[in-house]
């Protein structure tokens, strides 16, 4: 009798502390909102940005205006993305979204790149695009679609993922991140145009080439 009653007293003590630490998890937002103060910078570094008072919030720290305009794609991969992250809009400070719009000229690419911190929606608003994303090691599974005019695609968080313009037209696609500051690197800037510069050697072995191929890439960067 004594054991049983043990046992049950441990039991419940087991689910007091399970329904404590549970109670204790606050996953939602513990005000309205948290607009970031962007200038001049606080002197204090935050996992976010410091919030402005909430009394003196106006409705413009909410809007962003100009995902209209094109972008400049006349650069070498004839491709432009528009952020709208909490850098450019304040509002967006702890709400964990932010927006993109993507220009491709015929030919042009979104280069291969990733995102460390969000996974990517992604709506196409005119022309054709070849999209896609490459899995983790040991699989590397490279899974593609064809997007038209009103299609959607999906890219998870982190994985290596593209956009390139197939069709003749010029190609606008509208994009959604789960996070404020999504964060972007570019695989062939991050390895060929670091700073400082990776040794040569080591990608020349990397990639299983020589030297003088490596020098060239790095060239481009």
């Amino acid at each position: 009798m004594r054991m049983r009653m043990a046992a049950h007293i441990l039991v419940l003590s087991l689910l007091a502390f399970t329904c404590s630490l549970t109670h204790a998890y606050d996953p939602s937002l513990l005000q309205d909102f948290c607009v970031a103060i962007l200038e001049p910078q606080p002197p204090v570094f935050v996992n976010g940005y410091v919030c402005k008072d909430p009394k003196k919030v106006q409705a413009d720290d909410f809007f962003f205006s100009g995902l209209n305009v094109p972008g400049n794609t006349s650069n070498n991969v004839r491709s432009k993305v528009t952020f709208v992250t909490v850098a450019q809009l304040p509002g967006l400070n702890t709400l964990g979204i932010s927006m993109v719009r993507i220009d491709i000229e015929p030919n042009g690419v979104n280069s291969p790149h990733e995102h460390p911190r969000a996974s990517e929606i992604l709506t196409v608003i005119e022309g054709t695009l070849y999209a896609g994303f490459v899995t983790t090691n040991p699989d590397n599974r490279l899974i593609t679609k064809i997007l038209h005019k009103g299609d959607v695609f999906v890219f998870p968080k982190g994985l290596i993922h593209f956009q390139y313009n197939i069709g003749k037209t010029h190609a606008v696609a509208i994009a959604s991140l789960s996070s404020q500051f999504p964060g972007v690197m570019t695989i062939s800037n991050a390895i060929f145009g670091s700073n400082p510069r990776l040794p040569d050697d080591l990608l020349a072995t990397a990639f299983h080439v020589d030297n003088k191929v490596i020098d060239l890439l790095k060239a481009q960067f």
